[in-house]
């Protein structure tokens, strides 16, 4: 009797340097490729991010049919879609890429005891982070709370060898009809095979991250330019495996090396969050729980509109906005403004980039804005406030990212476009810019807001 094995697609697609498809393929003869549309999730994101991935999942079925299979596609809860459809199709285990998420473990905890009931295997590995949870440890044996031994300990590590594909063969199986969507969202410089989705795309934005993987450490904070990776997408939806792109970017120079470093962070925040899934709502340092927020609508309105009155923060929130990704030097500005200038709980913004980003990964999400509050492991000091003004005096000097995200603000210049409220009435009205109609004056004092803030962290501590 044939062997019949499925795969439950879900942060992982793609076929290469996978460990749950290798797993599957080494062990069946036939391999039934399954994704669930779980609308515990889709709900949730936004329809920029929902485009993303079926464009991902278009691809992967593509893939599949060059090897005489189809992408099975499902709609519902996955407790009873993947334990009913194993069974009828005859299936004697399930394999999986394993998530770190409060949701995605108790969910998988459900679907494994479902599958134990039918007499059908669970095999769980992992192919989403370059070091599973529990490999990267103290001398005492623990989890770092602090990145920079917990970085050290993660260079040091020998990975696992993940499994090679084998000779099993995939199933072609229609249930669903295969959902559409808008057009494929990609970033800045992404055009030709960079545009493309799933592996094929992946391949080639890894190309381009890698072509000014040299220049990182210099380029990285500057956001009017492409000085990042811009793979976070990529690696969120697992078209890319985060070994593959250790491997191609490398640690041979100071930029590459630094660039590397991310996926360490990435790395930890995944861990931490296996062992502290309360972080989703609960400040990780208890005392901050206590904080006294302010239930400012008009604010957090403002603030997600890119309408806040202090330019650099509103053209990250604008590009946001209308792209799904912010560069990662703004998204701490801006996640800054929020909390520290309108003092509104970091778990309500953290909810908003998760909706929006096309990046959205909790862990990530989670444990970066606990960092800008302050709460979390290894935070910023809750009394550093990014200065919005002299941030972007800093990383935008001429103010290019601002004019592009900010059009009303182009016709200022460098010395008048991060603080246009300065600037003489002259130049004010020879640009167009009337504050408080054209452009909005800002919604806060920065000096006064600064105060407020650290009086409200002083009285938890």
């Amino acid at each position: 009797m044939t062997s019949i094995g499925m795969v439950w697609f879900r942060r992982d697609l793609r076929l290469d340097d996978n460990p749950a498809w290798a797993t599957a393929t080494s062990m069946h003869e036939r391999v039934l490729p399954v994704f669930v549309l779980d609308p515990a999730l889709l709900d949730r994101a936004s329809e920029r991010r929902r485009d993303r991935l079926v464009g991902d999942l278009t691809a992967l079925d593509a893939r599949l049919r060059e090897h005489g299979g189809s992408l099975c596609v499902v709609g519902g809860d996955p407790v009873d879609v993947i334990a009913r459809l194993a069974h009828e199709q005859g299936c004697a285990a399930v394999h999986v890429n394993a998530d770190v998420t409060p949701y995605s473990s108790s969910r998988d905890v459900a679907v494994e005891s479902a599958l134990s009931r039918a007499g059908i295997a669970w095999h769980p590995t992992w192919g989403t982070l370059v070091q599973p949870p529990g490999s990267v440890r103290t001398a005492a044996g623990t989890l770092s709370q602090v990145f920079t031994p917990f970085h050290r300990r993660w260079e040091q590590t020998p990975w696992d060898r993940w499994p090679e594909p084998g000779a099993g063969r995939p199933i072609a199986l229609t249930i669903d009809p295969f959902p559409t969507a808008g057009p494929y969202p990609v970033l800045g410089d992404q055009t030709g095979d960079a545009a493309e989705p799933g592996e094929r795309g992946a391949r080639a934005r890894l190309a381009l991250a890698v072509s000014r993987a040299d220049a990182y450490d210099d380029e990285r904070n500057t956001p009017s330019i492409h000085g990042t990776s811009e793979l976070s997408i990529d690696l969120r939806f697992g078209t890319i495996s985060p070994r593959d792109a250790h491997d191609a970017i490398g640690v041979s120079t100071p930029g590459r090396a630094a660039l590397t470093r991310q996926l360490a962070w990435r790395d930890w925040y995944a861990h931490l969050l296996v062992e502290r899934p309360e972080l989703v709502s609960r400040a990780m340092k208890d005392k901050f729980d206590a904080m006294a927020w302010l239930h400012d609508d008009a604010g957090f309105e403002a603030w997600t509109l890119g309408r806040t009155g202090y330019p650099f923060v509103d053209a990250g929130m604008r590009q946001l906005r209308e792209t799904g990704w912010m560069h990662n030097r703004v998204r701490m500005v801006t996640a800054s403004f929020l909390v520290k200038n309108l003092l509104i709980d970091w778990r309500r913004g953290e909810r908003w980039f998760r909706h929006v980003l096309l990046d959205a990964d909790v862990s990530q999400n989670v444990g970066n804005w606990q960092w800008v509050a302050g709460t979390g492991p290894d935070a910023s000091p809750y009394n550093r406030v990014f200065n919005p003004v002299l941030q972007g005096t800093k990383f935008d000097p001429a103010g290019d990212y601002v004019r592009t995200w900010v059009p009303e603000l182009r016709g200022l210049d460098a010395a008048s476009i991060h603080e246009p409220w300065n600037a003489p009435p002259l130049e004010l009205a020879a640009a167009g810019v009337v504050l408080g109609d054209t452009y909005p004056a800002p919604i806060v004092d920065l000096a006064e807001s600064r105060r407020r803030v650290l009086a409200a962290y002083e009285a938890v501590r």
